[in-house]
């Protein structure tokens, strides 16, 4: 086991803009479904109409994500005021 075992701690976690992230890409889940939508008829004729729900459900998933993406980032800046709160 000691060939797999790390030899150094592991980097901090990457901080980014995780709610513009997330919004983004439920953009782009909202655009391809809008997009498909006219062809549902060609759609149910090959029987492939999973393609238009599947990015119909990506952006109702990415709704939710948004919403916990912004719960947690009021967590951490809660978190940080109640370790700071002179700010400094």
């Amino acid at each position: 086991m000691a060939k797999w075992t790390p030899r150094h701690e592991a980097p901090e976690p990457l901080e980014g803009p995780v709610v513009a992230t997330v919004v983004g890409g439920t953009a782009i889940w909202a655009a391809i479904f809008l997009v498909q939508l006219p062809f549902y008829g060609w759609f149910a004729d090959r029987d492939l109409t999973w393609w238009v729900w599947t990015p119909l459900v990506g952006t109702a998933l990415g709704l939710f994500g948004i919403w916990y993406a912004r719960q947690r980032e009021a967590a951490i800046a809660r978190a940080r005021d109640v370790d700071d709160p002179a700010g400094a």
